[in-house]
């Protein structure tokens, strides 16, 4: 007998990420997890601007993302920031993340990494939320 728990993808309108062939995020299980999110727009175009410019979309998207799935900001209970350049950085990543959350924060890595998808990307945040009420399954 078959215990498989319901996946369910969750997209926005457009999905910047659908010519990949990645979802947006996945439901499964009682949590969202939220593909990696970086400084680009609606249309898939990299924001003009320093790394916080692109931090703040990245953060934007993943709202928008969960909020797609009925979920916010404040459901995440772990995140996943890649940079490309840590030392110049780190204190922009403590801004976010206090730009973005609010105590208790999230469980959180942290990782420097040689580079991203695009030359141009600075950094990359996935999430995992709890889903409280998306679908009821939670």
């Amino acid at each position: 007998m078959s215990t498989a728990i319901p996946i369910e993808r969750i997209a926005t309108d457009p999905d910047w990420y659908q010519p990949y062939k990645i979802s947006q995020a996945i439901r499964a299980g009682g949590l969202i997890f939220v593909s990696g999110q970086v400084g680009i727009d609606e249309s898939g175009t990299t924001v003009s601007g320093d790394f916080m410019a692109q931090g703040r979309q990245a953060f934007a998207n993943i709202r928008r993302v969960l909020a797609s799935a009925g979920a916010s900001l404040d459901d995440v209970v772990k995140t996943t920031i890649l940079v490309t350049d840590m030392a110049s950085h780190l204190g922009h990543v403590i801004e976010l993340r206090d730009e973005f959350f609010t105590e208790p924060y999230p469980a959180d890595t942290l990782m420097e990494v040689s580079s991203l998808a695009q030359p141009d990307w600075r950094l990359e945040v996935d999430v995992i939320a709890l889903d409280l009420g998306g679908d009821g399954r939670a």
